[in-house]
């Protein structure tokens, strides 16, 4: 069984944190609470919870990149969608399978008619005309509580040509089912460079489930999100819960504070992870790599330790540390090429975090790449 946390509880300065509200991210918060739906003509289609990023919809066609191992997408055909629809996938795991039924209890079979890369693929499935259908992407082993891993990386950035290094290395590893990626994915979140990001993954045999960086401001709010979906989302997959959280702002959103409540309480009984790029605190406290406002910064890790959270990841600053927040294991992980730090002699690396359902997360293990 899982265990209680007593939490230690870091001092919060509330007038601070109300006094110093600025509501930077208050867009991206709206932005997200639109994410996974998408019409076009009266074809139309919603994700549950916003779980996958809409990048294609017409009569006959849907186009979606997976930002969770397992999906439901509710899709109404509309009056010309009586025909052999191509389901495109992306980010999806290797094994997962696409079932549909249509209301009425009619449950045409998919089929895969392309893979172009180890996480995507082209399905095509025969459903009716003016019908509310049901998709679902699962995964086999959802629901397992035997042991796994999963990879943790961050801060690739103007690294980009010589991320392949670390997929590679990550390639070898059966063992990960897949990556975590907490923010700066780029150098400035262009779309050029947000879709370079997706071509380079195409190598990697895992899906990369990812939040955005301070990096991903560059041009507009709502870029990132068109092609990766949302940044504040919560999933849960073979016992764990994975709550990433939008903190490339240096801060996070009132509305998202409520959001996270509301993961907190359904993760209160399982293993918790929660991530996001900016940490709470400097773990050193050499370069102003922390939240804006300490007391900000307080109040989430005090919510965090409350919400009896097991483990979080950030990145941000480009090297590893482990330490803690109010008793909870924390690290940073950035290692994915950015400009390095290098005060403790650790370049380019990622995570592996060993996941057993109903203990504990950990140990986790420093892989380095040279």
């Amino acid at each position: 069984m899982k265990s209680l946390r007593v939490a230690r509880m870091v001092p919060v300065v509330a007038a601070l944190v109300a006094g110093a509200c600025l509501h930077v991210a208050e867009e991206r918060a709206e932005i997200d609470a639109a994410v996974g739906s998408a019409s076009s003509g009266d074809v139309s289609v919603a994700v549950a919870d916003g779980q996958a990023a809409v990048r294609g919809l017409s009569s006959g066609s849907l186009w979606l990149w997976a930002s969770a191992p397992e999906l439901s997408v509710r899709l109404s055909t509309g009056a010309e969608g009586g025909r052999r629809w191509s389901i495109r996938m992306e980010n999806q795991l290797p094994d997962a399978v696409l079932t549909a039924e249509v209301a009425g209890g009619e449950a045409p079979v998919a089929t895969v008619v392309t893979e172009p890369a180890p996480t995507e693929r082209v399905w095509e499935v025969e459903l009716p005309a003016n019908a509310e259908v049901t998709l679902r992407l699962l995964a086999a082993d959802a629901h397992s509580t035997e042991p796994w891993r999963f990879a943790a990386l961050a801060d690739v950035q103007e690294a980009i040509d010589e991320v392949q290094d670390i997929y590679a290395k990550m390639n070898t590893r059966d063992d990960v089912r897949f990556l975590v990626f907490s923010g700066d994915l780029t150098r400035q979140g262009t779309a050029a460079q947000l879709e370079e990001f997706q071509r380079e993954l195409k190598s990697l045999k895992i899906p990369c489930y990812s939040t955005l960086g301070n990096h991903e401001l560059g041009t507009s709010d709502g870029m990132y999100h068109q092609y990766f979906g949302r940044g504040n989302r919560s999933f849960v997959f073979r016992g764990v819960q994975f709550t990433m959280i939008d903190s490339a702002s240096a801060t996070v959103d009132p509305r998202v504070y409520g959001w996270l409540e509301g993961w907190l309480d359904q993760g209160r009984d399982r293993l918790h992870l929660v991530m996001m790029h900016v940490p709470p605190f400097d773990p050193v406290g050499t370069r102003n790599g922390a939240f804006a406002n300490r007391g900000e910064a307080g109040k989430l890790v005090n919510l965090l330790s409350s919400g009896n959270v097991d483990m979080t990841i950030y990145g941000h600053l480009h090297s590893f540390y482990a330490y803690e927040n109010a008793g909870i294991p924390a690290y940073i992980t950035g290692g994915g090429g950015a400009i390095e730090e290098r005060m403790d002699g650790v370049s380019r690396h990622f995570l592996v975090v060993d996941a057993r359902p109903g203990e504990a997360l950990g140990p986790v293990e420093l892989v380095r790449v040279e």
